[in-house]
């Protein structure tokens, strides 16, 4: 029986890092055509010209940043001419802050805490890229966040036509969204859809098979060998496809390794697995809630405040338009959306006033939602 102990100084982890969230594969599985977009973007850097302005659009955990940072990376050691900058807009979610990035990446070292006009701070990027012939390429992940606090315009503009300001300056941008509700060409102003004029490169979400050879390729370097049977990979695909968020199944094989350790054990169990479900499942729910308009949180409340299981369409819509004064088109959409995010489900009953209507209910523990609901 020993040997199937850990010891206290013993691991079942070969490398850990595999089942880290931030953790950047050698191998990008199943996004290859997605890569090859990127890298035709991207090109005419590595040729000392503009690059074509990208849109990664997909929703949460279908590899959008891993692919960004994926060609960065690349492009990071292929050549010092082409300057990559990865923005998290949940951070840095104003110009100056942007910028801000932008200069530490290029001189080393941060900008004056104060005392430094936005101007100031252009111009200084902007005469550097020209003197030292270098492009600059910036990813603006989570894109979002900048186009609710209405400053996706001014940052956009300020990249796209710093050529005007400083003849010979060549930059390009790179949008990552999860909404699939924005419309990149409908929200931005006509001026900076006259310049931004992105490549759309689509993002699906994983099919079963491919979770399933992804979660592979990481137990095969994560663990050591016979850690995990194929049997339990197969129920952590499924849990995982059942989200559509990929980083679900990779924080469960974590948790689950963990959890076997816990018991000294050198395999992990079925057990293991439910129970590591329990605090993965909710990766996909404080990503997405986060991400949510304040109206669409509203009608989650709307859910949660009523106590039931299901709710008609017809009541949930009453309770909507009380809190929000929007139409019905506007709810119908919020809550085909929120299914496609995995957060509702949805089925239909003979009960509606012309022959059907629809029910509605949460795919969360109703507690568990209203504590990440901020309004």
């Amino acid at each position: 029986m020993t040997k199937d102990l850990l010891l206290w100084d013993q691991t079942i982890f070969k490398e850990q890092e595999y089942f880290e969230l931030d953790f950047l594969p050698e191998n990008l599985l199943h996004r290859d055509a997605q890569m090859r977009s990127l890298k035709f973007s991207v090109s005419p850097a590595l040729r000392g010209s503009t690059p074509l302005n990208a849109y990664c659009r997909g929703a949460p955990g279908t590899g959008k940043t891993s692919a960004v940072l994926k060609v960065f990376s690349e492009l990071e050691n292929a050549t010092q001419k082409v300057v990559p900058v990865y923005i998290n807009c949940q951070v840095d979610s104003t110009r100056y802050a942007i910028f801000a990035q932008i200069f530490k990446k290029l001189f080393g070292y941060p900008p004056p805490s104060s005392g430094i006009s936005f101007k100031k701070l252009f111009s200084q990027i902007a005469k550097h890229l020209v003197e030292k012939k270098r492009v600059l390429i910036v990813a603006l992940d989570d894109f979002n966040y900048l186009m609710a606090s209405k400053e996706a315009d001014e940052v956009l503009y300020s990249l796209l036509r710093m050529h005007e300001v400083q003849p010979g300056a060549k930059v390009g941008v790179i949008t990552i969204l999860s909404d699939l509700t924005l419309d990149m060409v409908r929200d931005l102003t006509p001026q900076v859809q006259s310049v931004f004029l992105p490549e759309e490169i689509a993002f699906p979400q994983y099919s079963p098979e491919e979770i399933k050879d992804i979660l592979k390729y990481r137990v095969r370097y994560g663990f050591m060998q016979g850690v995990i049977s194929d049997e339990l990979i197969d129920i952590v695909t499924g849990y995982t496809a059942d989200t559509g968020d990929l980083r679900v199944g990779i924080n469960m094989l974590k948790r689950a390794g963990l959890n076997a350790e816990r018991r000294a054990s050198r395999a992990i169990s079925k057990e293991d697995i439910e129970k590591a479900y329990e605090g993965s499942r909710y990766i996909h729910l404080n990503y997405t809630i986060r991400n949510l308009k304040k109206e669409e949180k509203v009608l989650l409340k709307c859910i949660v405040a009523s106590g039931k299981e299901e709710m008609m369409s017809g009541e949930l819509y009453e309770c909507f338009k009380e809190k929000t004064d929007l139409g019905y088109t506007s709810f119908y959409e919020m809550v085909n959306r929120l299914e496609g995010l995995k957060i509702l489900s949805l089925n239909t009953t003979g009960k509606g006033t012309r022959g059907q209507s629809r029910l509605v209910s949460l795919m969360y523990d109703p507690g568990e939602v209203e504590k990440r609901i901020d309004v």
